[in-house]
């Protein structure tokens, strides 16, 4: 899973609709989501994937992520979604950054077999979303753009 971490609440909600009909075409047994459950885009399919009774696995990109980067209202979410996860990577970085965010996005790409990209098409920054996709895409894995009509960033 990739995608943006600043959607609407309105957006939230369709994209999580959209993923459940996604993992729908699946039996929920098959299925392990792959997800950093950062704020917005991250944390929807996680819990999608969850709620679906498929099983998730986290890739945290940091030691220091969750005391650096978790902001307090998103707090409670990211530590329910991360105790339910059947498994928890962290990468090998002590702090947040480019670094430990773009080995994060690798360690996703390298275990999933189809990457669910919650993305406006925005190309973007080094190691965003639209970086992802490109990755994605170049590397032969299939990709499921989710950007539901009407959404928006905000």
């Amino acid at each position: 899973m990739t995608g943006h971490m600043n959607i609407t609440d309105d957006t939230a909600t369709a994209v999580y609709t959209a993923v459940r009909a996604l993992l729908a075409e699946h039996e929920p047994g098959e299925l392990v989501g792959v997800s950093c459950i950062a704020r917005g885009a991250d944390s929807v399919f996680a819990r999608a994937v969850l709620d679906s009774g498929a099983r998730l696995e986290v890739v945290l990109p940091s030691r220091n992520y969750r005391a650096a980067k978790v902001k307090p209202d998103h707090a409670t979410e990211f530590d329910d979604l991360a105790g339910r996860a059947s498994a928890v990577r962290v990468m090998d970085f002590d702090d947040a950054g480019r670094e430990a965010y773009e080995a994060a996005n690798e360690a996703v790409l390298g275990t999933v077999d189809r990457l669910v990209a919650v993305w406006d098409g925005d190309t973007g920054q080094v190691g965003g979303t639209g970086s992802v996709v490109a990755l994605a895409r170049e590397r032969g894995v299939p990709v499921d753009v989710l950007w539901p009509a009407g959404a928006a960033r905000a």
